[in-house]
């Protein structure tokens, strides 16, 4: 049965608006220049030594010996950035931001730029739709949808610009006045001292790693725990490494050191799995999304009861115009959504919700000892947390701009039909 009982005409921009002149992506000149410039939008790409790449952290590939001491070994930031602009007629130029590098571009620029060229940016849902519907043959997740993200994410800056107004009011308006920041660190302590409201630290160990690993999972739960005192917060982030049964052993022996949540358990696809997991641990809550995209992910898991907060990335999931479905989705459930990292593009969104308590704030000095900026050398004025606070400006779009002064940028596909 069909509801549609007359037709539907093409949407056709106002004579007066604004249109997207052009759609351009970008990535790095070199690795090693992402690096210098402290990652840019993939916080992976970082230099050795780094406590985000170098350290012991339990994930995917430490089934593997060969791969277990460096994430770097096995690629975690392989595809590096993409950092999309939008211009529009008059000038004003949005810039949204993802992981995908130069894979990512070449998306951008040869299929999803003809949904976005020509088009009103004031049309946002239209011209994602288009770009979700037509990569749904090879997208869906991953890749194709960080793409997407990218571009959406730029048309919200560039609207907000036009406009004058932040983000954050195109989406309704503030709920809160400022936002309070946990961090994701390798030192609770000094996350403490810098005035952050609670940590999240990595877990070093995976299965693979036996009793052994356990034990010193265990031994550094304690070791936070009595170097930030009973009350203080402390999260761990297990990043898709777990089996069921180590989750829920590593939850029963965390007990004594009152820990708030345990962090994507699971491989992202093992709703089932977490849908157990979240059944028999009741001592600390069960967080995942980090991994998952649009709204129909979020939607399996919210129906499956798999976790007791989400967090996706907002430069990753399908950018705002599908975050804010999936804040609103959750709503329904009284599940809250605190973003995983997004900086920038997930503050604009949580100042607006209800249900989005805290933000995330990943301490990117490479010895976690100091607040740097999450998206390295990206932008010239990225917002940084104070106090365990960051405050939004009232700067139109997302208040940032690009640093390409500071950059070694390259657009790899351009095309020849530029204007």
């Amino acid at each position: 049965m069909s509801l549609h009982l007359g037709p539907h005409p093409q949407v056709k921009p106002d004579p007066d608006a604004v249109l997207i002149r052009s759609v351009k992506a970008y990535t790095f000149e070199e690795s090693g220049d992402e690096e210098k410039a402290g990652g840019g939008a993939d916080c992976h790409r970082q230099s050795q030594g780094h406590w985000i790449v170098d350290s012991p952290i339990s994930n995917p590939m430490s089934v593997y010996e060969q791969y277990r001491d460096s994430r770097t070994s096995w690629g975690i930031g392989a595809l590096g950035s993409v950092i999309v602009e939008v211009e529009l007629e008059n000038g004003t130029i949005g810039v949204g931001i993802s992981i995908g590098g130069e894979a990512a571009c070449f998306c951008v620029e040869n299929h999803l730029s003809r949904f976005v060229e020509g088009q009103d940016p004031t049309n946002v849902e239209l011209i994602y739709d288009q770009m979700w519907r037509s990569t749904m043959n090879y997208g869906r997740k991953g890749l194709a949808i960080q793409a997407i993200s990218a571009v959406d994410l730029a048309i919200w800056d560039a609207l907000g610009k036009v406009k004058g107004v932040p983000v954050y009011e195109l989406l309704g308006g503030k709920t809160k006045h400022c936002m309070p920041c946990y961090a994701t660190t390798a030192r609770p302590d000094l996350a403490k001292e810098m005035g952050f409201w609670g940590a999240k630290f990595p877990l070093p160990y995976g299965p693979a790693s036996g009793e052994k690993g356990m034990r010193e999972n265990i031994d550094l739960v304690k070791k936070w725990r009595e170097a930030v005192g009973p009350d203080f917060p402390l999260m761990i982030d297990c990043y898709m490494s777990l089996t069921l049964p180590y989750a829920i052993e590593l939850a029963r022996k965390c007990e004594p050191y009152n820990v708030k949540w345990i962090e994507e358990c699971l491989p992202p696809d093992d709703y089932d799995g977490y849908s157990e997991l979240k059944k028999a641990v009741k001592t600390t809550l069960v967080t995942t999304g980090e991994h998952e995209y649009t709204r129909y992910g979020f939607r399996k898991l919210l129906e499956g009861k798999c976790a007791d907060v989400l967090q996706p990335d907002i430069t990753w999931c399908g950018g705002m115009t599908e975050a804010r479905r999936i804040v609103a989705l959750a709503s329904a459930y009284d599940v809250p959504i605190i973003p995983h990292g997004s900086s920038i593009y997930s503050y604009h969104l949580q100042i607006c919700f209800p249900n989005c308590p805290m933000a995330e704030f990943l301490v990117m000095s490479p010895k976690a000892d100091s607040i740097v900026s999450f998206f390295g050398n990206l932008f010239v004025d990225e917002p940084l947390p104070k106090d365990g606070f960051v405050e939004l400006s009232r700067k139109p779009g997302f208040g940032v701009t690009l640093n390409r002064e500071g950059l070694k940028m390259r657009r790899p596909y351009s095309r020849a039909d530029d204007l």
